[in-house]
């Protein structure tokens, strides 16, 4: 019989994370294992209010699964049998399949991106994504934290600062930037004259401006918008495929939205099927969640994979980054 345990994981974070509809200072994600006595492996779940998850009831769901027999399981069959019949929210759902899983690759001495059928991970090109902040605070901010390593900057945009911020940016640094509005924008049309006002030699596309409701304005704006639009929050477990090319050109794939790894592969094969930009992204999580991710980078077009940069005292160590480029440890 499998030893399961869940750990939170109180992470301060280097600077106010502020996005287009929160603020916070710190972090609380939680730590699963799973362990047979010799062979261990571990997930990181990253909950995120967006979705509807919050510590308590992450908290309930795995006591839910704990009593349904997780302690069980003899097989990834088995496990996904459980969590079918008692579905926990996305981020616990990817922690507890991603401790199973790289158990289980302890056990059979198979690589992680082997048994998911993907190409062997490598170092990884990752853009930076700055906070919401007052104009005037970017130059500062930049040269603080040396993000002119990085290949590309990405910046968090709201309707009412987005165009002085992403100037602010692009004279400073002569990378490449690419915005995210996090549903922020409520009017397309306002979206719309700001995105005319942008340099698309210097800006490569834009995630999520408008909220994930606003599938009708998506696609009257996707043919009009002179930047490509990239889905987020429009993407978690699922998505009508067919719906969704009509409305973005690309797709930001999150482990924690997707629910695991098995699914994560999945919407990748559905992105590609519908001729869509590939992009993998996270959370504020730590390296256990970015190596993680990073077992299927090599599959996407594009990477956003910086959340355990802003962590100050990062516990696990397992990916490392010199000039905006990360290596597993």
């Amino acid at each position: 019989m499998l030893t399961w345990r869940i750990e939170a994981l109180h992470l301060k974070l280097k600077y106010t994370w502020r996005i287009a509809r929160n603020a916070s200072d710190e972090k609380l994600n939680f730590l699963v294992q799973v362990s047979d006595g010799t062979y261990n492996g571990f997930g990181e779940a990253a909950p995120n209010i967006r979705y509807g998850e919050t510590p308590d009831l992450l908290l309930q769901q795995y006591q839910v699964l704990l009593m349904a027999g997780l302690a069980s399981v003899k097989s990834m069959e088995d496990l996904l049998q459980l969590l079918t019949e008692h579905p926990p929210v996305n981020a616990l759902r990817f922690a507890i399949e991603a401790a199973y899983l790289h158990y289980h690759c302890q056990v059979k001495q198979i690589a992680v991106h082997q048994l998911l059928g993907q190409p062997m991970p490598h170092q990884q090109a990752t853009c930076f994504s700055l906070p919401i902040m007052e104009p005037g605070q970017v130059k500062d901010f930049i040269i603080q934290h040396r993000l002119q390593r990085f290949p590309c900057l990405k910046v968090k945009v709201n309707s009412e600062q987005g165009a002085d911020l992403l100037q602010e940016v692009l004279d400073v640094v002569q990378k490449p930037v690419v915005l995210d509005g996090n549903e922020s924008w409520k009017d397309p049309d306002d979206l719309l004259r700001f995105l005319h006002t942008l340099d698309t030699q210097r800006v490569l596309f834009i995630e999520q401006p408008m909220p994930a409701s606003e599938a009708a304005a998506y696609a009257h704006l996707k043919p009009l918008s002179s930047l490509p639009l990239v889905a987020d929050e429009s993407v978690t477990d699922n998505a009508d495929f067919a719906m969704l090319r009509q409305e973005f050109h690309g797709v930001n794939i999150k482990l924690m939205k997707a629910g695991g790894y098995l699914n994560a592969v999945r919407l990748l094969q559905e992105v590609r099927k519908h001729g869509l930009m590939a992009m993998i992204g996270c959370m504020v999580e730590t390296s256990l969640g970015i190596w993680s991710a990073m077992q299927l980078s090599a599959a996407f077009d594009f990477a956003d994979l910086d959340g355990f940069l802003i962590i100050e005292d990062e516990p696990f160590k397992l990916v490392s980054e010199e000039q905006g480029i990360l290596y597993l440890k």
